[in-house]
């Protein structure tokens, strides 16, 4: 084939949608030529610039303690064939970024351990134990690498942070892992004298005397931006900020724990912390301004896009996909998808048991999938 043609070809197959690699596929066996069009590497760096924001490849989600652990399963959301969950007797999905999934598992003989997996190229990586006496937690995987796009992070360096209200004493303790040294960093504890959380304390003493507060982590996805990562206490929206870099956690004073219920943190499109929430059938969503002032963007009505089996049962925010504007809403009828640019409403789970949905979002190009086996099968 003439370069020209070749240069036509890759022009053509630069435009098949990134949500359903089945097309890439089926484009590769088309012929022989084709197939070194979407082999090349130039192609795969162009194809991943031209579309930006990595699809949706599936969903995981964890659920509250008292409900235990959801089935090890990553759901697909399309044809992807994704490479098999990590085998563990128990498992809990604690997030996804950067085309990684960070699990919690429990292999009989071992004990519970963090494990880095990448469902793409079938990586797995295990971490030890942070150090931290856990009780409830949370924890954020993502890429650390200055200026990256994050389009393909497959196989490069990573951070974990985990945030957890340890065991022993009911502190809140944090702490990042980084996969180049292979070591946690010394755990530090949110300082019980800063304002913010002295302030919040003292609410909730003040509305019952007889109880101890204790500083419960959220175990629902965090937000990470930048340096920064944000995670959210069961009481009164409390939000905590762990800076990695320079190993400090800290408390952003929250939106009004009267009006706002269980918000899920997200990243907003001007880099800013924002979060959905949902009051009177509405979803509401706010971001946190330079002013460190909380300012409401935008707000749907819900009951004229999402069925609802029962009036009376109010919709729940349970996730974000950060980077395409997409909220996750459970009700009865089923688990949906709103895209904020457009409105779309998508329905993609049944009904079932969701309080922290995690989008797994990531390339399926030929370099991660099985097309270099097949070009070299077919010596092209």
């Amino acid at each position: 084939m003439a370069p020209l043609v070749d240069d036509v070809t890759a022009e053509i197959l630069l435009r098949l949608p990134p949500d359903e690699p089945e097309h890439l596929f089926r484009a590769a066996l088309v012929c022989k030529p084709w197939l070194r069009v979407l082999c090349d590497p130039g192609f795969r760096r162009r194809y991943r610039t031209f579309h930006g924001t990595p699809p949706l490849l599936g969903l995981l989600h964890r659920l509250q303690v008292i409900q235990g652990d959801p089935a090890p399963r990553l759901a697909p959301t399309t044809s992807a064939p994704l490479s098999p969950y990590p085998d563990c007797d128990r498992s809990r999905a604690l997030d996804c970024g950067h085309g990684r999934v960070l699990l919690h598992v429990w292999v009989r003989g071992r004990g519970w351990h963090l494990t880095v997996w990448d469902p793409v190229t079938g990586d797995q990586q295990s971490l030890p134990e942070p150090g931290i006496p856990w009780l409830i937690y949370s924890a954020a995987v993502f890429c650390p690498v200055a200026g990256c796009d994050h389009l393909d992070c497959h196989g490069g360096p990573f951070r974990v942070v985990f945030v957890a209200t340890d065991d022993y004493d009911e502190l809140v303790k944090a702490a990042v892992y980084s996969s180049e040294t292979a070591a946690w960093s010394t755990p530090v504890t949110l300082d019980d004298g800063c304002e913010s959380y002295v302030r919040h304390r003292r609410d909730v003493l003040a509305a019952d005397g007889s109880f101890y507060y204790i500083p419960y982590v959220e175990p629902r996805r965090g937000a990470v931006i930048g340096d920064e990562t944000y995670f959210t206490l069961r009481e009164g929206n409390t939000i905590i900020r762990y800076d990695w870099a320079k190993n400090c956690i800290s408390m952003v004073d929250p939106p009004d724990p009267n009006v706002y219920d269980d918000i899920a943190l997200m990243v907003m499109e001007d880099s800013s912390l924002g979060f959905p929430c949902l009051e009177n059938s509405s979803l509401y969503l706010f971001s946190r301004k330079v002013n460190a002032e909380w300012v409401c963007c935008r707000a749907i009505k819900l009951e004229t896009v999402i069925p609802v089996a029962d009036p009376d049962e109010e919709p729940v925010v349970v996730g974000c996909a950060e980077g395409v504007g997409v909220i996750f809403v459970s009700t009865h009828v089923g688990l949906f998808t709103i895209k904020l640019n457009s409105g779309l409403v998508k329905k993609v789970a049944e009904s079932g048991k969701y309080f922290s949905v995690l989008p797994y979002m990531s390339f399926y190009t030929p370099d991660h999938g099985r097309f270099s086996s097949l070009a070299r099968l077919t010596d092209v």
